[in-house]
């Protein structure tokens, strides 16, 4: 089976991935392909260069090609990222062409910046379930 998992609940990325998902991919028993990650809120902070848990990450997805991305909204609020919401414009009303947003140097390489429209076309045909941690 394969898995993507949307990492919305505080402390998602640094406990439940870190602790649990991560170590389990990393010895080969975690029981389902994975293929990637969503982060939203604090939980897009660990895939910051430096951060043990991200660098881990980093390893695995260019190891297994993983899809890693962060919610272009949580990471421009916390710094991670430049430019402006790729589907939303000034006044909260949806766009038909993306703005452009890019992750920041301090993030870890490979980490891609986006919404769900992003979400949806990277993952089409390539899962199996969705899980919202």
């Amino acid at each position: 089976m394969r898995v993507f998992y949307i990492l919305s609940s505080p402390r998602a990325a640094s406990y439940r991935l870190g602790h649990m998902i991560l170590p389990q991919m990393e010895a080969g028993v975690h029981g389902v392909d994975v293929v990637g990650f969503f982060f939203f809120d604090d939980n897009v902070l660990i895939l910051q260069k430096g951060h043990p848990i991200g660098e881990r990450l980093a390893r695995l997805a260019k190891e297994r090609g993983l899809l890693l991305m962060m919610c272009d909204g949580c990471a421009l609020e916390r710094g991670m990222a430049v430019g402006k919401p790729k589907w939303v414009d000034g006044e909260g009303q949806g766009v038909k062409t993306p703005y452009e947003v890019q992750p920041k140097d301090h993030v870890i390489e490979g980490v891609m910046v986006g919404c769900f429209p992003d979400l949806y076309a990277m993952i089409a045909g390539k899962v199996d379930l969705v899980v919202t941690l």
